[in-house]
């Protein structure tokens, strides 16, 4: 059981979904609890929130969420009283506006069947207009009319929603809802002494009966609309004109009294590509339970944990390999004189000898997908490339020879902003000659060369591409902080806090109804 001792409104209800994926750190604490069936499919990205990013999140809703139940109106009220020396009084109650709600305290409980939220202690006012007009055999009507203010002074709401997956994705329903109003009192500007009295003792009950009603019906109503929005959440998100991001919902959620987790697809694919290639499920066997383990010990608890399967890593490199972005044509680099023919002349000299003084490039293409795998302390990988030295003679580029090389190298995850980034650095490189026109040549002279060109442009390069990183599911105006990574499992964990971007952030709960 969470609890807060914190007011808020109770539009919190309506408000605490976004169209995105992003926002599920703010619903997982509304869901129910299923029991787990291991399913065939399995999730390469896995999300768990402990017991500290829950509290987090009903705290950022407790504080941020926007009213959708103020102003709310309430049906009219009209009603014939039989007061004593007056006779019939026809008493109408109009225009009647619940215009605030706070909550002292609220708390959550997880079970089998769903997770109740319950608030309590709430007191809500509201403001109306009364009337009324009666008959007396001296007068054929008499009337009189004003304005009247409402405090509820305690007051219970409480729901029980269930989240399941449902072929993909999200969908929520309202398995219970109840408003209960225990205690409120009538203030009537205007009137005379028998109003005041015969609207408390006639009203009161109708009173409460159409704030239990309208405040129920209200979230039934929200419930309906936040699951058509998780119907329309997309099953992929396109990251650039190259890859998209498959973030399919994966197997039921997993509750515990402490934790949520979830999982999606997670793999990268070709833009508007569907199908995901088998080969990847083959050997993944990711656990939310481990997940959570590795979270929980070692130094302060974090509010969750993101883990990434190698694979996920594996399957965009092949979305940019097979779209044929990774070839690069080396032009420059800090000592130019590298390239021109006139330096490699006791190298190569019958390079030189065949193209005197001319400029050069080196074209390098990777000829397969980099293969990556996490290891214990960062991310291997290696790459086959060729690079092919081309002459440029009378404005003629002239391929000359072609060198075949593997490449390992060990990466190193960064959080940058809100996406996971990284950079690379060289390990070590082996390199054959794969064809010649200038004859044979000693393959251990070049390696200064090539070397200077792979740590000074090359790298520098794809560490540019890596920095800009894929995005993490995030809450907008807010983002992750004091993330630490570790390696197991072939996967990256990364366990995090959430921190505000600025004190002046924009409410990411507000847009969800406005849509």
């Amino acid at each position: 059981m969470i609890q807060s001792s914190h007011p808020f409104h109770l539009g919190l209800l309506s408000n605490f979904m976004a169209p995105s994926i992003s926002y599920l750190f703010l619903i997982l604490f509304l869901v129910p609890s299923y029991t787990h069936v291991q399913s065939t499919e399995e999730g390469f990205i896995s999300i768990e929130i402990l017991e500290k990013g829950i509290d987090f999140a009903k705290d950022l809703l407790i504080n941020t969420g926007i009213s959708s139940l103020t102003p709310l109106e309430v049906p009219q009220i009209e009603k014939s009283v039989r007061i004593p020396l007056i006779g019939t009084v026809h008493i109408t109650l109009s225009n009647i506006i619940l215009y605030r709600v706070d909550v002292n305290s609220s708390t959550v409980t997880s079970g089998d069947t769903g997770i109740a939220l319950v608030v309590s202690g709430a007191k809500a006012y509201l403001s109306m207009d009364w009337s009324y007009h009666y008959r007396t055999w001296l007068i054929p009507k008499i009337s009189d009319e004003g304005v009247a203010l409402v405090e509820v002074k305690s007051m219970e709401v409480g729901l029980t929603v269930g989240l399941k997956n449902q072929q993909g994705t999200l969908e929520l329903s309202l398995l219970a809802c109840g408003c209960h109003v225990k205690d409120l009192s009538i203030k009537l500007d205007g009137g005379v002494s028998w109003l005041y009295q015969g609207v408390v003792d006639a009203f009161e009950k109708k009173i409460r009966s159409a704030i239990e009603d309208a405040i129920s019906q209200k979230i039934e109503d929200v419930i309906l609309q936040l699951d058509s929005k998780l119907q329309s959440l997309p099953k992929e998100i396109a990251i650039n004109k190259i890859a998209s991001l498959n973030v399919t919902f994966v197997n039921d959620l997993v509750f515990s009294n402490s934790s949520v987790g979830l999982e999606i697809n997670g793999l990268f694919t070709a833009r508007d590509e569907v199908a995901v290639s088998d080969n990847y499920e083959a050997n993944l066997h990711a656990s939310l339970s481990y997940l959570q383990a590795l979270l929980s010990c070692g130094g302060p608890s974090k509010m969750g944990g993101i883990s990434i399967h190698e694979n996920v890593l594996n399957s965009i490199s092949s979305v940019y390999f097979n779209a044929d972005r990774m070839h690069w044509i080396i032009d420059k680099i800090p000592d130019l004189s590298l390239l021109n023919t006139a330096e490699w002349r006791v190298i190569l000299p019958q390079l030189y000898k065949q193209y005197p003084n001319d400029d050069m490039d080196l074209n390098v293409s990777i000829t397969s997908p980099p293969v990556i795998a996490v290891a214990q302390t960062d991310i291997d990988g290696e790459l086959s490339s060729d690079v092919t030295i081309d002459v440029l003679d009378a404005g003629n580029r002239i391929p000359v020879a072609c060198i075949s090389f593997v490449i390992t190298f060990s990466g190193y995850p960064e959080i940058s902003r809100n996406s996971l980034a990284g950079r690379v650095e060289l390990n070590d490189f082996t390199m054959s000659l794969k064809w010649s026109t200038i004859g044979n040549f000693h393959l251990h002279l070049l390696e200064p060369v090539i070397q200077t060109a792979l740590r000074t442009v090359l790298l520098p390069y794809v560490n540019v591409l890596l920095w800009k990183g894929f995005p993490l599911p995030k809450l907008k105006g807010y983002t992750l902080h004091n993330a630490q990574f570790s390696f197991a499992d072939s996967r990256i964990i990364v366990s995090t806090d959430v921190a505000p971007l600025s004190q002046g952030y924009l409410n990411p709960l507000g847009a969800l109804l406005l849509d």
